[in-house]
């Protein structure tokens, strides 16, 4: 058995008894059964963990939401991402580049590889019984950055510099309309009303250069007025989820993280951009919503 569960597949597994052997087993008969990856999880019916703090489970968890804000359709592919306990087909990752940062591996194989069919076994976590954790904020740090690569490896990358050129664009608007609407030598108005109103134009500025050059082969195809406000709407909510985005990121990582607050603020930008690419490509400018 051992032989052709090795010719077939490849297992990945902890080697100090926290992940339960006899699990194997299970993995095994979900990728005979034809699955091309077999996950261990926490998360479902009969899975859990043995004695973990408060504190644990919700930076577990953290990790988790995390995941699901940057890669929603890797990390939404199963119910434990974390989990460092599955076994692959073979053939899933053959041929296949694999570059990951750190220790979680099941990210870059369910991005990277051809993975259509997904089981999940359930196991319960047990406690280390010798040796020290490797659970350090270092690798969280590189959690993080993985994410972040493989969300950008994995962008239609042509669409996305087009994005990111619009996106910067918008700075330079924002930061045009602060200057003539509140300076002294020109409008001289408030802060907060100048700011709002630049944001906006921004925003505005942002959404006609998406609309007709980023996404502009979707946009001609649904180009009646009631798409564009459409659009336009849509376009509004995810810039205001991305702020949100960028807030929490932030202050994640200068908080919790102990980053520095610059670098900081640039990886959440970078995040953000990604974030606000996506969900736009989604939803903004869906093509599958395009009628012939």
């Amino acid at each position: 058995m051992t032989r052709e569960i090795t010719k077939i597949g490849l297992a990945v597994m902890d080697g100090d008894l926290q992940h339960p052997p006899e699990a194997i087993s299970a993995l095994w008969l979900e990728v005979e059964k034809g699955a091309d990856i077999a996950v261990a999880s926490r998360h479902v019916e009969g899975g859990g963990v043995s004695d973990w703090s408060l504190t644990r489970r919700i930076v577990s968890r953290a990790a988790q939401v995390l995941g699901l804000l940057i890669l929603p359709n890797v990390v939404g592919r199963v119910s434990d991402p974390m989990s460092g306990y599955f076994m692959v087909r073979r053939s899933a990752i053959q041929g296949i580049t694999m570059n990951p940062l750190g220790y979680k591996i099941l990210v870059e194989i369910l991005g990277r590889g051809k993975i259509r069919w997904i089981a999940e076994v359930p196991y319960l976590f047990r406690e280390r019984t010798g040796g020290e954790s490797k659970l350090t904020r270092a690798v969280y740090v590189d959690y993080l950055r993985h994410l972040l690569r493989l969300r950008i490896s994995l962008l239609p990358l042509d669409r996305f510099l087009r994005f990111a050129v619009v996106g910067f664009s918008g700075v330079f608007v924002d930061m045009g309309m602060l200057f003539i609407l509140s300076d002294p030598t020109m409008l001289g108005w408030g802060l907060t009303r100048s700011k709002l109103i630049g944001a906006e134009v921004a925003i505005v500025n942002n959404f006609y250069w998406n609309d007709r050059w980023t996404f502009g082969d979707v946009s001609s195809r649904q180009n009646r007025l009631a798409q564009r406000i459409r659009r336009f709407a849509k376009f509004q909510i995810v810039c205001l989820s991305g702020l949100a985005l960028n807030t929490i990121l932030l202050n994640v990582q200068f908080n919790l993280l102990g980053i520095n607050r610059y670098i900081a603020n640039a990886v959440a930008i970078a995040i953000v951009t990604g974030w606000n690419f996506w969900l736009n490509l989604k939803l903004s400018w869906r093509i599958s919503g395009i009628k012939a």
